[in-house]
Parts: structure tokens; sequence; C-alpha cells
């Protein structure tokens, strides 16, 4: 039977997997793009930056994506109901006290991020503290301790920081590829060589992408069951998921790398979202997370 400490676990081994194949991809990429410019110095260079961009993505992962979603600290004094929840659950999880942002944006969304439970951070935006009552709020914010509780938050900031590397070198290398350089192609193998760079350049993203979503769609279902027991009370966060889905419009700042982290999808609810195949969705659909909140009623 599954447990809080084997779901850790688990999310600690996903976050070396993750890191094991981010370094895979960019070795793979650095290796085809120094035989098509028959220059061995490309992939030193590429390994270099895979190993310190896993460093980076360790270390400073929470704090690139809280300067990505233009999150800000906020105090007790300014938001006092905010603070004492988040104080309150925190001493009922065993968790220490994490830091709290806010994000100026009307659209109701939160994420948390850090990489253990003693470097945590919640973050909200003002406009679910401004639609949620007392009770909405305690489930949201339940949802995000239990990320940290599940160290869920762990492999899912991480991968904002390497999904977004391998997407940026992809591009820098079909650039390269189309558009310039100093290939040799005369050479044996050079053409083939920069086909299955082209083509290594296109997949790799997606690769990287599918990764990120299929880690971010199971760990919802586990925070929502999670932030439940927490309070004991899962109509608290069925409510709140379905005042988010009411609103439905998108977060006025948005970036895909981290749109996984939120409880909820930033870019709305609308009929885009809906029509989104399943298969690239950050979030499991709102609609069957509030039913097995109720079912559990």
């Amino acid at each position: 039977m599954a447990t809080l400490y084997t779901q850790q676990g688990q999310n600690i081994r996903k976050t070396w997997m993750l890191m094991s194949v981010f370094l895979i991809i960019v070795i793979g990429l650095g290796f085809v793009f120094g035989r098509i410019y028959n220059n061995p110095n490309i992939l030193y260079i590429f390994v270099a930056f895979s190993i310190v961009m896993n460093i980076v993505s360790y270390w400073y992962s929470d704090k690139i994506a809280l300067s990505m979603a233009h999150a800000k600290p906020a105090t007790r004094v300014q938001y006092f109901d905010f603070y004492t929840i988040v104080e309150n659950l925190a001493i009922t999880a065993g968790l220490p006290m994490p830091k709290i942002f806010v994000i100026e944006d009307p659209s109701p969304n939160a994420f948390a991020t850090g990489r253990d439970k003693n470097h945590a951070v919640v973050a909200v935006t003002t406009g679910l503290l401004s639609i949620m009552n007392k009770v909405e709020l305690e489930g949201v914010i339940a949802h995000e301790m239990s990320h940290i509780g599940n160290r869920d938050m762990l492999v899912s900031t991480v991968a904002v920081v390497l999904v977004g590397f391998v997407s940026i070198i992809s591009d820098m290398m079909i650039r390269m590829t189309m558009f310039g350089g100093n290939r040799d192609n005369d050479r044996e193998g050079g053409g083939i060589f920069m086909i299955v760079g082209i083509i290594l350049s296109i997949l790799a993203p997606i690769a990287a992408t599918l990764i990120q979503l299929s880690i971010s769609r199971k760990r919802e279902y586990l925070a929502d069951a999670s932030g439940a027991l927490l309070t004991r009370y899962p109509e608290g966060l069925a409510s709140a998921l379905e005042k988010i889905n009411q609103y439905g419009r998108p977060m006025k700042v948005q970036s895909t790398a981290i749109a996984h982290l939120y409880i909820a999808n930033p870019l709305g609810s609308g009929n885009f979202a809906k029509k989104a195949s399943n298969l690239f969705s950050t979030h499991p659909p709102i609609e069957d997370r509030i039913k097995k909140l109720r079912e559990s009623l």
C-alpha cells in the first residue's frame, strides 16, 4: 500500500530520472552536432552545460519559477488570513512554515515550489484571495502543502529549468543547421548526421515536455486527496476548484514552463483548453478532480 514515505521516495527517484534523461538528451544533441560541424568541442560544451544546468535546476529552480510568475513576498500584516492558514496547516501537517508569495493577477490560482520542505514556497494570486472564502482558501493551501509533504514540487520545479533548457538548445541547433555554420557535409556521413540532428532537435523538446506532463497530471490527484485528508473537509477544495473552473479566463502572466506547477491550468478553462488533447494537458480535468473529492465525502 502506498504511503507518504513511498510517494516521497518515488518523487526523489523521478527527479534523478529526469536529470539523467536530460543529461542523455543534451549529450546526444552534442554528439550529433559535433559530427555535423566536425568539432568535438561541441560535445564537451554540451556536457558542461548539462551538468551546470542540473546543478542550477536543483538549487535555484524555485527562484526562477517565482521570477517567471512575477511573484512577490507576502507578509502577515498584508495578508493575515493567507499567512495564518498556511501557518496552521503547516503545524497540522508537521511541516516547517513555508515562505509565502503573492502574484498580482485576477485569475484564481496557486502553486508550491522549492527543493525540499525546509526551502518551500507557497504562492497564490490576488484573484484567488479575493474570490475564495476561508474554507475554500484552506482547501487550496492544503493542496499546496500536500505537494510540499509529498515532495512533488522538487521534481516539478526541476522540470521547469531542464525542459526549458532542452527547448532552447534544440531551437539554437535547428537555426544553426538550417541557416549557417561551418558544416563539413562533404565528408562521409555528414549529410546523414545533419538530417538526424534536425530530427533530434525537433523531437528532444517534445520528449522532455511529455515527461514533464506525465509527472504533473498524476501528482494533482494525489495532492487533492492528501489536501482533503489534511483539512478533513474535501468540499472546501471541491468548491474552490469549481470557482477556479467557472472563472475560466487565463492568467495575465503566463509561461508554459511553469504551467504544470499551478493548481489549475493558467491558460484557463475556455474552449481551447477543453479541446486540447489530454496528451498535452498539464492538468487532469477539473470536473474529474471535483467528482473524486465529492465521492470521498
